[in-house]
């Protein structure tokens, strides 16, 4: 048995109320389902409080059902999202179940593409970047994900959280920025022959 990736386009990006959302990575059924609960039960917590949960509450129950379930669990979550107390706050909780909070988005990598990204970001992220240079900057982590990890997907997709409300977007795979020596995409298997070979090197 190996793995297998059966859906290179799946959104892995779930709505746990109207301003919190979880990244999900690992097995594709168990942080499913790790969500599905946490909706349920932050559903209930809304109707039994009267307002919606702050991000933290959203943050801990994921730890709660991944923690108590860490022998049966392969699933890597980040949570994030906006609330009237704290602002936004991003949380990652990692196989295990250990509940982080820390400013570097670095921190927060999950999945098998996160292993090339650490390095990228000690390079370009920086303190103070509009929600615009954020946005790239995480979309130019993924595509070097997907250009070096046969198990991160072809698309990417962004939702931005804040006291305005969501803004989700999708980048497909023909508008990524392309990376070391990655072809450029092509709509044919003719295009693909018509392409130029690349010159042979010169050994001495």
């Amino acid at each position: 048995m190996g793995v297998y990736v059966a859906n290179r386009a799946s959104d892995k990006i779930t709505q746990l109320t109207d301003n919190v959302y979880v990244c999900r990575s690992g097995s594709a059924a168990d942080s499913q389902v790790v969500s599905d609960y946490v909706r349920y039960f932050l559903h209930q917590h809304t109707i039994q409080l009267g307002q919606p949960a702050t991000v933290k509450v959203c943050a801990n129950l994921v730890r709660l059902l991944s923690y108590g379930n860490k022998n049966m669990l392969e699933t890597g979550l980040i949570v994030g999202g906006w609330d009237k107390y704290e602002g936004g706050k991003i949380y990652g909780i990692p196989l295990g179940g250990t509940l982080l909070e820390l400013p570097l988005p670095l921190e927060f990598a999950t999945g098998s593409g996160s292993s090339y990204l650490y390095g990228f970001f000690d390079q370009a992220w920086k303190e103070g970047m509009t929600k615009d240079e954020a946005e790239q900057l995480v979309v130019k982590a993924v595509s070097l994900a997907i250009a070096r990890d046969g198990a991160s997907g072809g698309v990417v997709r962004t939702v931005v959280i804040n006291s305005e409300g969501v803004t989700r977007n999708y980048y497909p795979a023909d508008k990524l920025p392309l990376w070391h020596e990655e072809l450029e995409p092509q709509n044919s298997l003719l295009d693909i022959l018509n392409t130029a070979s690349p010159e042979p090197m010169n050994i001495q």
